[in-house]
């Protein structure tokens, strides 16, 4: 540990005053915001600004403060103590970056957010309904969508204290609109840029994944079936579909080895598991494979020689 001689001894300076004494040397005795996580609030930052505002004659230390939420993993803050993280980089092995900005952005930056794989899941679905929404086809000079109501209601939630969930409502709300209006033929290009660029403000690029990208949720989402059919005691329709994903060469218990391959094969196995479980009669559960893969920007098909899948935008 670094020392400086004192009258009292060898010593350093404690937590909060190095802090004070960093900002006035770098930043000046009033910055514009001051920003940490809910558990600085005390008794960091209000000894902060004891020690700040006494030393400045009661100038104000910061004009904003911004307190963010903790990262949960179950009940527990995720922490490098506890050894409960996740790392950005084995999340990005798994996830999309734009998948991960919009779970964390999905809850306001001063709420706290837990952290799992199904709630990802949930994000990696919804934006691929966002992609979907800049692939669709109108019909240029019909009749244009406006994006102007969507593009304020983005704006003002933005505006209010950073309300990224009230603005992502709003980008699927315009969403939602530009399917609608490109499947009655209307021309949507500049809702489209409005979308990408209102999407681009929360980092969000909204490129189609290659086809190693989308291997990881066509994977969990196997990996979801399976386990639904083993707790639900359809064990013989579960053991077919990890025979499926061993035929197919990937390995079902490591995914994250499998990062680079193609997706392909993931499809035709969740194609022909969903016919194993209509064949079966449980719909619901087959269904649920169709609208998983529909989230994710895959039609399929029913045709009389069987199913076959396509990507939305073909």
């Amino acid at each position: 540990e670094p020392a400086w001689d004192s009258p009292w001894g060898a010593g350093r300076p404690g937590w909060h005053i190095e802090c004070s004494a960093m900002s006035l040397s770098y930043l000046g005795e009033t910055i514009d915001i001051h920003g940490g996580g809910q558990e600085l609030m005390f008794p960091h930052h209000e000894n902060e600004i004891a020690q700040s505002e006494t030393y400045n004659d009661g100038k104000e230390t910061s004009r904003f403060w911004v307190h963010n939420g903790l990262l949960m993993m179950g009940s527990d803050k995720m922490s490098k103590s506890l050894g409960n993280l996740v790392t950005m980089e084995d999340a990005l092995k798994l996830y999309s970056s734009d998948t991960l900005r919009l779970f964390f952005l999905s809850s306001h930056y001063r709420s706290p957010l837990t952290y799992s794989d199904e709630l990802v899941m949930a994000q990696e679905r919804a934006v691929a309904r966002l992609r979907n929404a800049v692939t669709v086809r109108g019909t240029d000079g019909i009749d244009p969508l406006s994006a102007d109501r969507f593009t304020e209601q983005f704006a003002e939630a933005m505006d209010d204290d950073l309300n990224t969930p009230r603005a992502i409502a709003a980008l699927f709300d315009l969403a939602h609109e530009i399917n609608r209006a490109g499947e009655s033929g209307r021309d949507v290009s500049d809702a489209q840029t409005a979308l990408r660029e209102r999407a681009a403000v929360l980092g969000l690029t909204l490129e189609a994944p290659t086809a190693a990208g989308d291997f990881m949720p066509l994977h969990v989402l196997l990996a979801r079936t399976h386990e639904a059919l083993q707790a639900d005691g359809h064990g013989e329709l579960a053991e077919k579909i990890a025979a499926g994903v061993d035929a197919a060469g990937f390995d079902f218990a490591q995914p994250e080895s499998n990062e680079d391959a193609d997706s392909s094969p993931l499809l035709d196995v969740l194609v022909d598991a969903r016919a194993a479980l209509r064949e079966a009669r449980l719909f619901a559960d087959a269904d649920g494979i169709r609208d998983a893969l529909a989230d994710l920007g895959y039609v399929l098909e029913d045709k009389p020689e069987g199913t076959r899948w396509r990507p939305r935008s073909q």
